[in-house]
């Protein structure tokens, strides 16, 4: 027996502590942009056996707060200017990197959306995170001040290149006269491709706009498609389906997967729950509040699965009176 659960949303909090329709276009863009696309790649790099004054002055000469440290091509550790600090107080700046660099190594993937390199500054309390590739080895270094000015250089490209797009395609209800008019939106979401997981949730918000959708409501259902897209990128078999149907007055969002299907939907709709493998959380998923963050979303939340089939998501949206897409009269 499958099992449905319908639940309404709009109600709660979502990801960013602000009501789904409220997600500016910074935040938004911390879901779309990697962190290969802000990361610094020129990276002054020690090992471990330097001593300590040495690497003072490759920071006084590149005006940089820290570096990473290399033990024979991988990432061993992080010496910054506050360990260089203590060193200072001990006088013993010819002690080498070893002994007061950070051996605790926190870094993200390059392929991480930045969102994830903002939670881990948050939750590390560090200044700076090495970059790695799925390999480990170190790709760059990205800092807080890396993400700012790559958030900046990505609001001024979106303005003009989006105007001409949005102008053609606000028109298209408007313009095919009939007696209901649908754009359909289809995407195959591949399992384990973490590298290009959130690629159709931003395809689907772009589509969005270009239709003539404000940005709050391109966002809301952004949000909620990213959710669903990392849930069959994680969890399903051998992938999925995102099907998108764009109405005049509503927007249908639907999943589906050949399995592996959830054992106890009610427990999968509980916050902080999740089945995600080591790979996964290793990767930066897997936190258990995918579904929750999608109920909160949308109007409507449909979630059907049986267990060693597969799974149903179906994700409605409905448009008021402002918001519709105009059609021909």
């Amino acid at each position: 027996m499958s099992s449905i659960q319908e639940l309404n949303g709009r109600k709660g909090r979502i990801i960013t502590d602000q009501d789904a329709r409220e997600v500016s276009r910074v935040e938004e863009l911390s879901y779309d942009l990697k962190v290969s696309e802000t990361m610094t790649r020129e990276v002054k790099t020690v090992s471990p056996a330097q001593p300590l004054s040495s690497v003072l002055e490759i920071l006084r000469v590149g005006r940089i707060s820290g570096v990473p440290v290399l033990e024979d091509g991988k990432l061993v550790g992080v010496l910054s200017i506050e360990d260089i600090v203590h060193a200072m107080e001990k006088n013993d700046l010819e002690a080498p990197v070893r002994s007061y660099m950070s051996a605790g190594v926190f870094s993200v993937y390059t392929h991480d959306p930045i969102v994830k390199a903002i939670e881990s500054f948050s939750e590390y309390r560090v200044g700076r995170l090495p970059v790695v590739d799925v390999n480990g080895k170190l790709a760059g270094i990205i800092t807080k001040g890396d993400i700012t000015r790559g958030i900046l250089t990505a609001l001024q490209k979106d303005y003009k290149v989006e105007e001409l797009r949005v102008y053609r395609a606000s028109h298209l209800f408007e313009d095919i006269t009939s007696d209901r008019t649908s754009l359909i939106l289809r995407y195959n979401i591949k399992a384990r491709d973490y590298i290009n997981g959130g690629q159709a949730s931003s395809h689907i918000k772009r589509a969005l706009l270009r239709l003539g959708a404000s940005p709050q409501l391109a966002r809301q259902c952004g949000i909620a498609i990213y959710e669903a897209e990392i849930n069959l990128i994680i969890h399903s078999n051998q992938g999925g389906i995102i099907r998108v149907q764009i109405d005049p007055h509503r927007i249908l969002m639907q999943t589906t997967d050949n399995g592996p299907g959830i054992k106890d939907v009610n427990l999968a709709l509980t916050a902080g729950w999740s089945t995600a493998t080591q790979e996964a959380r290793e990767m930066g998923f897997g936190a258990g509040m995918g579904l929750v963050n999608i109920r909160r979303c949308v109007d409507r939340m449909e979630l059907e699965s049986t267990y060693g089939k597969g799974t149903r998501l179906l994700m409605e949206i409905n448009l008021s009176d402002g918001e519709r897409f105009k059609e021909s009269v």
